[in-house]
């Protein structure tokens, strides 16, 4: 668009990064069920379809920018003009990102939760809270969501090496407002088999009389109860299993969702603290 600011490292305000550097591990397509459901759920992709600057962070892409570059590709089906950040506290992760920056669609620089003094309208940051204490979540979020674009959302979750179990939080300007549960239904003995991939907030949180304990347990009973449906494959299975959950739990998405073997539901249903 015409006036629009060019997104390269040097037009990114300096400042003094927030935060650890991670572990950096990743894997080709590690995030590519997050990434499927930014795009594929309406009312995550209107905040980029409808954004006046369509700038979106990734902070903490690790070792390699490649789930950076998926991102890009992957958002450009929603708006093709879409800028892409990627964020790293470590320079010399920055520095070996710098061959896959395509300016003004990609760039690379050395930031944390101040987001680099940008202002984007979506920020993914996965395994970047998993290595901290969980009283320093909510001062990450803050700090974060407090840099947002008005209207802006915040991704925050953890998955496994392989992106087969992923969990996130949705936040906007005032909190988190979903969990979504996302796998390979066919990779699961049963779906608390997701719970070690818990973002920070909830995964000490699952245990007897905490609520997101309480969603597992409701979510490995109604697999129980939908075992006839294996015999139609573990997809099915899944699917038939959220339909249940959604008769006591504010279930948000449908079943073009589960079939994808995804659930998200209102962060009131697991706020930690609450009975």
């Amino acid at each position: 668009m015409a006036g629009r600011a060019r997104l390269t490292v040097a037009g990114v305000r300096s400042a003094k990064p927030l935060g650890n550097p991670t572990r950096g591990t990743t894997n080709p397509n590690r995030l590519r069920r997050s990434d499927r459901w930014l795009t594929g759920t309406p009312w995550v992709a209107k905040v980029l379809a409808d954004a006046a600057d369509p700038l979106v962070v990734d902070l903490g892409y690790g070792a390699t920018p490649v789930t950076t570059v998926e991102l890009a590709r992957r958002l450009a089906s929603i708006r093709p003009d879409v800028r892409v950040l990627g964020l790293e506290i470590d320079q010399e992760r920055v520095d070996a990102a710098a061959p896959a920056a395509d300016p003004p669609r990609l760039a690379f620089h050395r930031g944390g939760f101040e987001l680099a003094g940008t202002r984007p309208v979506l920020v993914r940051a996965f395994n970047v809270l998993r290595q901290y204490a969980e009283a320093e979540v909510a001062g990450a979020w803050t700090t974060m969501t407090s840099r947002l674009a008005p209207g802006g959302l915040l991704v925050e979750g953890t998955c496994d090496e392989l992106g087969r179990r992923c969990c996130w939080v949705t936040l906007d300007a005032t909190g988190p407002s979903t969990l979504t549960l996302a796998c390979r239904p066919a990779d699961l003995d049963q779906p608390s088999d997701l719970a070690e991939r818990l973002p920070k907030a909830l995964i000490h949180r699952n245990v007897p009389g905490e609520r997101v304990h309480a969603l597992f347990t409701a979510l490995d009973r109604c697999w129980a109860h939908a075992a006839p449906f294996a015999n139609f494959g573990p997809r099915a299975r899944w699917v038939e299993t959220v339909a249940l959950l959604k008769t006591d739990w504010p279930v948000r998405d449908t079943r073009r969702r589960w079939r994808l073997g995804e659930v998200t539901l209102d962060w009131a249903a697991v706020t930690p603290g609450m009975r």
